[in-house]
């Protein structure tokens, strides 16, 4: 029976998916390997009713550009007594290709050692993919889909600042971020708005709602004492993952969880609940201030890639063949600047509990400090006098202050 590899796609989608497909499936297919694309995601791995598709080279051809993902995806995180070995011993599978973040790599490791158990020796390799930019590559090297999201993300961000400008308003917007705020620190730092916050920023004090909402009014503070009436704050959603659940009850929104145990983010506007909570505490102080929320999420994941990743997924999709003839497995495939394939095995990447630690914003680095304390906008001592126009308190709305740094 001739051999084969399998592609699974869990999670959610990212630009260049079907570059990864495309390009792992045309260089198996030229070692005449059978290239089998599984629907569905690890659901579909280990359904009775699979769907699948076997990809050729005029399938991989045509996909290789276009957004979205050719196979279907699904945020299935099967238990281990659900697995099974059907699948693999009817195919004559050697290699389980997994793209995703890294519930995905985590699963793709326990079906691993299953099937070893089962006296199936089955290569794992798997393509690191999220927006989110926080699996723990090496520093500098993004995962794929995090250059056109964030592009995607830049052009967005820039009409709506031009919005603010012309309009007079102020824009409260929301990026998406698990945990990590990549997103949100890349796209506000492009487009220099005034406040960026992410999660990493309260690395010295306990994030807090109130918190959040002081940092919103220092920037507009300062941009009032500067002589501008509007601006726009960045925001991931990540800071959510950190606040307690009193915080989260706090502001009237009942989440629900996904399948990973993560809050179901996906389903209510971030930026609607800040929004909504900076405008209460506007009134408190009776400053004339209106807002607008703008959501960045969806509507990033699906576009078709920039050059970027379009180059940077081809050379992934290559590197798993690299990495399986070198026998290597259990691991993520890396391609650095130059475009050199390297291993990073999940063993090295994982806690106690075989949980892959997630990659955060370097608030350190001489980047975020750069950003943080010469590109935002925001109260200092030197403002405090004259901020006592628009509040009783300057201190309490002191950038530094509320961070504790």
């Amino acid at each position: 029976m001739q051999e084969s590899i399998a592609i699974v796609c869990g999670g959610g989608p990212a630009p260049g998916i079907n570059a990864v497909i495309s390009s792992i499936s045309r260089t198996f297919l030229r070692s005449n390997y059978r290239v089998i694309g599984v629907h569905q995601g690890y659901r579909g791995l280990f359904s009775k009713d699979r769907e699948t598709i076997d990809i050729d080279f005029k399938f991989a051809d045509r996909i290789h550009n276009i957004g979205g993902s050719a196979l279907q995806m699904s945020r299935y995180k099967p238990k281990n007594e659900e697995f099974n070995s059907d699948f693999f011993e009817e195919n004559n599978v050697k290699l389980l290709v997994t793209i995703g973040g890294d519930d995905t790599a985590s699963t793709a490791n326990r079906i691993s050692e299953y099937l070893l158990s089962q006296d199936l020796l089955i290569k794992n390799i798997h393509v690191p993919k999220t927006i989110d930019n926080d699996l723990p590559l090496p520093e500098g090297i993004p995962t794929f889909g995090y250059q056109s999201a964030k592009e995607e993300g830049v052009t967005i961000a820039n009409t709506v600042y031009e919005d603010a400008r012309t309009s007079g308003n102020w824009f409260i917007i929301s990026a998406m971020g698990r945990e990590a705020g990549h997103l949100a620190f890349g796209i506000g730092s492009a487009v220099q708005f005034p406040m960026i916050i992410i999660p990493e920023m309260f690395n010295k004090t306990e994030i807090s709602i109130d918190k959040i909402i002081r940092l919103m009014i220092s920037t507009i503070l300062k941009r009032k004492i500067l002589g501008i009436g509007y601006g726009a704050i960045i925001i991931s959603e990540g800071v959510f993952h950190f606040l307690s659940d009193e915080e989260i009850k706090s502001t009237g929104i009942n989440f629900q969880y996904d399948d990973h145990g993560h809050p179901e983010l996906g389903i209510i506007s971030k930026a609607h609940v800040f929004n909504i909570l900076l405008s209460q505490e506007m009134k408190k102080l009776e400053l004339d201030i209106r807002s607008r929320p703008q959501e960045l999420g969806y509507e990033l994941r699906c576009i078709k890639p920039v050059a970027y990743d379009l180059v940077y997924c081809s050379l992934l999709g290559m590197g798993v063949k690299r990495l399986f003839d070198a026998g290597h497995t259990a691991c993520m495939v890396t391609a650095d600047t130059a475009g050199n394939i390297s291993p990073l095995f999940l063993s090295d990447v994982q806690d106690e509990n075989g949980k892959i630690k997630p990659r955060l914003v370097n608030i350190n680095s001489e980047r975020a400090r750069m950003v943080f304390e010469d590109g935002l906008q925001y109260i200092n001592p030197g403002d405090w006098e004259t901020a006592k126009e628009f509040v009783e308190n300057p201190k309490y709305y002191d950038f530094k202050e509320i961070l504790n740094w």
